[in-house]
C-alpha cells in the first residue's frame, strides 16, 4: 500500500473517531470527566487527574480540531489514533486501524500497515520531566479498555493530594517577601514597590530545599577532574542530599482562592547575575508543585476584567504600568491555553511572550474565551516579554506600549495618570 494510501486511511478513521470524541474518551478514558468542550483525566494510561485534556468539538482538521489532544505534564499530544495506541499500548497501525474500526462498528481491512510501524510522530515528542518538576502525580492504577468506571467529579488521586498538601505547608512556612532576598530579586528585574503592593501570593523562605537534578550532576562533572570507575560508578549511583536554598514561593489557587500549588525559584544569594537574571545557578531553578491545571498565581480579586500571561516577572512587570489591573500567572505557555475564567469575566487582556509557545498558547485561548463570549485583547511586548521590555526601555516606555494596545476606557480604569 503506498503512503499517500495509508495517510489518507489514517485521516479518515482521525475524522471518523473525531466526530465521536466524547463517546471515544468515555470508552478508552473513563476515569476522567467532562469539562466544557474538554475531557480531563490524568494521562494516556486512564490514571485520575486533569493533566491530559481532549477537545470534545471544533473543526474537521488543523488548529482547534475535534480530538486533539495534549498532556500538559509530559508535553505528548496528537489526534484520536494516537491516543488509541498509547492506551492500548498497540505497535502498528494496522493493530490500531483495527481497534478504531472496532470502536466505530466498521469491517476490519487487510494489510492496513504502516512502513514506521507507528502514528503520528507527536506521542514521542514528550519532555522526561523529575518527580520534582511535574504539575502533579497520578496513581498507578490504570483502567483496561474494555472496563468501564464511573467518569464521576473525581478528585484529585492521593498523590496529587499529598503534593498541594505538601504545597500548602511549604508555603504557611515561608514569610512575606518584604526586606528578604526575594524583594531584592524582583527589584532588579526592574519591579517597582508598587507593583509588590498587596501581593500576598509571593513569600520568600531562606532555606527552600533542591534536590539536584541528573543535569546539575552532569553540569558539576564536565567541570572536575575524571574519577576513577569504581568512583565514578558509586557517585553515579548515589541519591543526592537535597540543598538548602534561599527561594521566592508563589502560590498557585484556584478561582476560590484555594492553593493547590506553588513554584519555587531559587535565588543567588551571591548576587544578581546578568546572564541567570538572579537565580541561582542551578539546571532548574525554578519547579512546580502540587496541582496547576487552569489555576495560576494570582495578582488582585478579577471580576469583569483581567490580564493573563505566563511567568510572574511577565505579569509583576505588567502590574508595574497597571497596577490597578488583576492580573494571573499561569507559570509556562501549556498552562496559560487552559486558564479557567472567573465567572463574571467579560475582558481578558493576554500578554503574549513572542516565541512559538506562547502564540500557540495566546491562540487557543482566544479560541476558548470566545466560545464563552469573552472579548480577548492581545498585549505584545517589544522584545520577548514584558520583563524584557521593562528592563531594556524602562517603565515609560513599557506604559505607552500598553497605552496604545489597551482599550481607552481601560486606560482611564487601569492605568494612573503621573
Amino acid at each position: 500500500m503506498r503512503k499517500a494510501e495509508i495517510t489518507m486511511k489514517a485521516a479518515e478513521l482521525a475524522r471518523l473517531l473525531a466526530r465521536q470524541a466524547e463517546a471515544v474518551c468515555r470508552h478508552y478514558l473513563p476515569a476522567g470527566r467532562r469539562q466544557g468542550r474538554y475531557w480531563l483525566v490524568g494521562d494516556v494510561h486512564n490514571r485520575p487527574g486533569r493533566s491530559l485534556f481532549v477537545r470534545l468539538s471544533g473543526n474537521d482538521t488543523g488548529k482547534g480540531a475535534a480530538g486533539h489532544w495534549q498532556d500538559s505534564a509530559t508535553g505528548q499530544f496528537g489526534d484520536l489514533l494516537d491516543l488509541i495506541r498509547e492506551r492500548c499500548g498497540l505497535s502498528t497501525f494496522r493493530d490500531v486501524a483495527d481497534e478504531a474500526r472496532r470502536f466505530l462498528g466498521l469491517p476490519s481491512e487487510e494489510g492496513t500497515s504502516k512502513p514506521d510501524g507507528g502514528l503520528s510522530p507527536s506521542v514521542h515528542r514528550s519532555h522526561q520531566l523529575s518527580p520534582d518538576n511535574i504539575s502533579f502525580t497520578a496513581s498507578s492504577t490504570a483502567c483496561l479498555p474494555s472496563e468501564r468506571t464511573e467518569a464521576a467529579d473525581a478528585e484529585p488521586d492521593a498523590q496529587a493530594l499529598l503534593a498541594r498538601n505538601a504545597a500548602q505547608r511549604l508555603f504557611a512556612s515561608a514569610r512575606p517577601i518584604r526586606g528578604t532576598l526575594a524583594e531584592r530579586y524582583l527589584h532588579a528585574r526592574g519591579i517597582i514597590p508598587a507593583a509588590l503592593a498587596e501581593t500576598e501570593a509571593l513569600r520568600f523562605h531562606p532555606r527552600c530545599f533542591y534536590r539536584a537534578s541528573a543535569e546539575d550532576r552532569t553540569a558539576s562533572q564536565s567541570v572536575s577532574l575524571p574519577l576513577p570507575p569504581l568512583q565514578a560508578e558509586t557517585l553515579a549511583q548515589t541519591q543526592p542530599q537535597p540543598e538548602a536554598l534561599p527561594a521566592l514561593i508563589a502560590s498557585v489557587t484556584d478561582l476560590n482562592g484555594t492553593l493547590t500549588g506553588i513554584q519555587r525559584t531559587w535565588l543567588d544569594s551571591a548576587g544578581f547575575h546578568p546572564t541567570r537574571l538572579g537565580k541561582a545557578p542551578l539546571a532548574t531553578p525554578r519547579r512546580a508543585l502540587g496541582l496547576l491545571l487552569g489555576h495560576a498565581v494570582r495578582f488582585g480579586i478579577a471580576e469583569d476584567v483581567m490580564a493573563a500571561g505566563e511567568g510572574i516577572e511577565t505579569m509583576l512587570s505588567l502590574r508595574a504600568a497597571l497596577p490597578r489591573m488583576p492580573m494571573a500567572a499561569s507559570l509556562s505557555a501549556t498552562h496559560l491555553a487552559v486558564l479557567l475564567f472567573p465567572p463574571k469575566l467579560r475582558r481578558l487582556y493576554i500578554a503574549r511572550d513572542a516565541d512559538p509557545a506562547g502564540d500557540s498558547a495566546v491562540a487557543r485561548l482566544i479560541e476558548r474565551a470566545a466560545a464563552l463570549g469573552i472579548e480577548a485583547l492581545v498585549l505584545s511586548p517589544s522584545l520577548g516579554d514584558f520583563n524584557d521590555d521593562l528592563r531594556a526601555h524602562g517603565g515609560a516606555a513599557l506604559r505607552s506600549n500598553l497605552w496604545e494596545q489597551l482599550r481607552p476606557d481601560d486606560c482611564a480604569r487601569f492605568m494612573p495618570l503621573r
